[in-house]
């Protein structure tokens, strides 16, 4: 069939609207029709050559829609399901799975990273050549083949473009909070990067009881939005940004500091406001190859803990409907973190706005 897709082909260039081939679902995949998919910067990291993958490739990995047709076997979706998109399918028996670690899942990693099925080979084309898959989803296009175990049914009166943000942000940003870091009720938190992940941990923060949640950006805008969905405070990131954050923390620093931006400068300065005891979790994608350098005497001295959250440490089937039913009690507000609806062919202006910082997350609506 033919389908209308962004296709990304060289670092630095735009994305470019074309008609691509999409083959039929084979054994265990299904076909899906995108209804919603979000404005992410992991797509982003593609363009500026800070994420490395076989090109020409179809991103978008936060996405939702509705199950059209499906192989053989495949028997965790039923044709008309809503579901939403999972960019990190786990198969259940590898040594990660049953470790209760399906976020770690090795048998997808190989597959997911050369942009492929499993079977490896693509499902997209363009006359006759093969076009890669971005995260196993590829849900910048109106359809899309994907592994069965990459989809998540969800009831179907959830908005499907809050069902795409399920997929990506909420699950990233709320997983480091409860899953990965286990925020205590009282303690004292700060978030840099108040971007759709940010607000995520922001909201969920807020939920898990956190006293103080002190919320840091580059843009003054930010920090009132930060505050709207749960921050007790907002820094603007400037050279005293450490000097404040320990005045607002009793002049220890925080007990737990997320960054959910990915630069080393910003992952390094965590280490100086989180208070001795204290933890650190990186949640943003610094690019491939950099280096972050964590002075080893201090984290020993003062048993300061780093840890990564890949995907908010999640089981997606447990996590899914978990966050869905957090936000039909009116716990996350996770419709107002859709700033802006966009059409495909505007996805190069949805970047641009993303860039600019002062909205918390668009939403491609098909």
């Amino acid at each position: 069939m033919k389908v209308t897709a962004a296709v990304f082909y060289e670092v630095g260039a735009p994305f470019q609207i074309e008609e691509l081939d999409l083959a039929e679902p084979r054994p265990g995949e299904v076909l899906v029709q995108v209804k919603a998919a979000g404005v992410c910067h992991s797509d982003w990291h593609l363009m500026t050559g800070a994420t490395k993958h076989p090109l020409p490739v179809v991103p978008g990995h936060e996405g939702a829609g509705v199950v059209v047709a499906a192989g053989e076997g495949v028997t965790r979706v039923k044709l008309g399901d809503h579901v939403a998109l999972n960019w990190a399918p786990n198969c259940g028996t590898c040594f990660y799975c049953l470790r209760d670690r399906p976020s770690l899942c090795e048998t997808y990693i190989g597959p997911l990273w050369a942009g492929t099925m499993m079977d490896g080979t693509t499902r997209l084309s363009q006359q006759g050549q093969p076009v890669y898959h971005f995260s196993a989803l590829a849900c910048f296009a109106d359809y899309t083949v994907v592994p069965q175990e990459c989809c998540v049914p969800l009831d179907q009166d959830v908005p499907l473009e809050i069902a795409a943000l399920i997929g990506c942000a909420v699950t990233t940003g709320v997983g480091a909070v409860l899953n990965t870091a286990k925020v205590q009720p009282g303690s004292s938190v700060v978030v840099y990067g108040a971007g759709g992940v940010g607000l995520n941990i922001i909201m969920a923060a807020r939920l898990a009881g956190a006293g103080r949640i002190i919320a840091v950006d580059t843009h003054e805008a930010k920090g009132d939005l930060a505050k709207s969905f749960g921050a007790t405070d907002s820094v603007l990131a400037r050279p005293d940004t450490v000097e404040t954050i320990k005045r607002l923390t009793d002049g220890r620093g925080a007990d737990t500091v997320f960054e959910a931006i990915g630069l080393t400068a910003v992952q390094e300065q965590c280490l100086d406001v989180v208070r001795p005891g204290g933890l650190v979790v990186y949640v943003g994608m610094s690019p491939m190859g950099s280096n972050t350098n964590l002075p080893g005497a201090i984290i020993a001295r003062q048993e300061k803990t780093i840890t990564g959250s890949y995907y908010g440490s999640a089981n997606t089937a447990r996590d899914f409907p978990q966050y869905v039913a957090l936000y039909q009690q009116g716990q996350l507000d996770l419709a107002r973190l859709i700033s802006r609806q966009y059409t495909l062919a505007q996805i190069n202006e949805a970047y641009a706005d993303m860039l600019g910082g002062e909205m918390a997350r668009g939403v491609i609506v098909f």
